[in-house]
């Protein structure tokens, strides 16, 4: 199945086609450790966690590296706040970055980079920018690149060169660059600051230039998939563009450019000034992974996504609707031993729709419908016993593969209920069957006391934790 994806560089959809067979080279711009990672992050890793998977289920080699940002300017001034070395702060934040990962079920990353285990690679692009004619020395400041030598800076975001002084993050400032959009790669470090030797002088590089020493490394002047949020689109990618074209004059740097649209939260940009700044730690004291997941995948991973409490709300119900659904299939699969391990034929027919809109640029909300529509056919047929053990099996197993790529589908496996709560539905369910309301809604009632629920089917009543 020929897949399409969404390409910023050429505002187009254009055809997948890796550049070495079915080998695929992705890099997508990590976090900046000086702080916890929150739900905007979440956004982006889990849009590419999932679509990692995908490209893997279609028999592609992929390599995923993502970068650390493990020095920069918002790290060197929050360490001075909290009184730490830039360093300490770092390493503490990406152990908590790390960790959200891993609680998220992110783990499609091959390699995490970070830039400071790169310094004499940045310190190499630098000398060869100057070398090259692309980059010049402030005597006591730093290394720039000089954008007015490469002709095509603006091309992935759309701006010429005069608009780049327009740049509002992380530009340097310094009242003798040549250009307003000329940007530090090298940066002669304060009393204080982190440093290593180089030809200009102790300093520390700039932010742009330490994902392309990066890359350059990891994969060479060329590669596949560049990723990251739509915020970094300006200056931070158009300036990776610049530097790593610039040295190899090779083009394109990457065949597609892929972003994550915006996160906001009830319409407002996430601001911990506004106090609407919520961490994926915080978010998961009050949620499972798998509803943040869902969250995030029932929209287009370039579409800007609202934050609210009702859209997480529906998460959760859809949630739990999945988790049930996969528990019914599951127990009529069983009826018949062999059906669970039935081959899926489904993925090249009633199921296909599914993969079909991965395939239109990796089109989540689509796929998501094609599943929720298999949930209501499925939930009809089981309460009218039409759905036999051998469809049961292909659906569990479909739903499998769904949940390989997604993480959706919570751990499902059933609890053995008590003697003492089973003994009670028993006896809920013979006052019922004498029609004694009442008695029957107390021993409910004791029973969800208890930590369990019963739910009334077709079927006969279902004890669950």
């Amino acid at each position: 199945m020929a897949i399409k994806l969404h390409d910023t560089l050429s505002r187009k959809d254009k055809r997948l086609n890796p550049r070495s067979g079915k080998k695929i080279e992705i890099f997508v711009c990590g976090p900046t450790v000086y702080d916890y990672s929150h739900i905007g992050h979440a956004r982006t890793y889990i849009a590419f966690d999932a679509f990692v998977k995908y490209l893997k289920s279609q028999s592609y080699e992929v390599r995923y590296v993502q970068n650390i940002t493990d020095l920069d300017d918002k790290i060197i001034a929050r360490a001075g706040e909290l009184g730490q070395s830039a360093e300490t702060l770092a390493q503490n934040f990406e152990k908590e970055y790390y960790h959200d990962m891993e609680t998220l079920g992110v783990d499609s990353v091959d390699k995490y980079a970070r830039a400071t285990d790169y310094i004499p690679q940045i310190i190499s692009q630098v000398q060869r920018l100057i070398d090259k004619g692309y980059a010049y020395e402030i005597e006591k400041d730093g290394i720039y690149f000089d954008i007015s030598k490469f002709k095509n800076y603006g091309k992935l975001s759309g701006r010429t060169s005069e608009q780049a002084e327009d740049a509002v993050s992380r530009i340097d400032e310094s009242v003798k660059k040549r250009n307003k959009g000329d940007f530090a790669i090298w940066k002669i470090s304060k009393p204080g600051e982190p440093k290593w030797k180089s030809p200009w002088g102790e300093g520390r590089p700039g932010w742009h230039i330490e994902d392309t020493a990066i890359t350059e490394t990891e994969f060479g002047a060329q590669y596949d998939i560049h990723g990251g949020a739509r915020d970094l689109l300006f200056p931070h990618h158009e300036s990776e563009i610049a530097l790593m074209e610039a040295l190899s004059r090779k083009s394109p740097l990457v065949n597609y450019w892929t972003h994550t649209g915006f996160l906001t939260v009830h319409g407002e940009k996430m601001s911990k000034s506004l106090g609407n700044f919520i961490t994926i730690h915080e978010f998961l004291k009050m949620h499972a992974k798998e509803t943040l997941r869902l969250f995030v995948l029932s929209s287009h991973y370039r579409s800007p996504i609202d934050y609210s409490e009702q859209a997480v709300s529906q998460a959760d119900t859809n949630v739990k609707r999945l988790a049930e659904f996969y528990n019914k299939v599951g127990k009529l699969a069983q009826e018949t031993p062999s059906a669970r391990g039935i081959k899926n034929e489904g993925t090249n027919s009633k199921f296909r729709s599914f993969w079909q809109e991965l395939a239109r640029d990796f089109n989540t909300p689509k796929a998501l419908a094609v599943v929720f529509q298999l949930i209501r056919n499925g939930n009809s047929r089981i309460s009218e016993n039409k759905l036999t053990p051998k469809e049961a099996g292909q659906i569990l197993n479909f739903l499998d593969e769904v949940n390989k790529l997604f993480g959706i589908i919570p751990d499902t496996e059933t609890t053995s209920v008590p003697e003492d709560i089973a003994a009670l539905a028993s006896e809920r369910e013979k006052l019922r069957k004498e029609e004694k309301w009442k008695e029957a809604d107390k021993i409910r009632a004791a029973i969800e006391k208890m930590g369990y629920i019963i739910e009334d089917t077709s079927r006969g009543p279902e004890i669950k934790k």
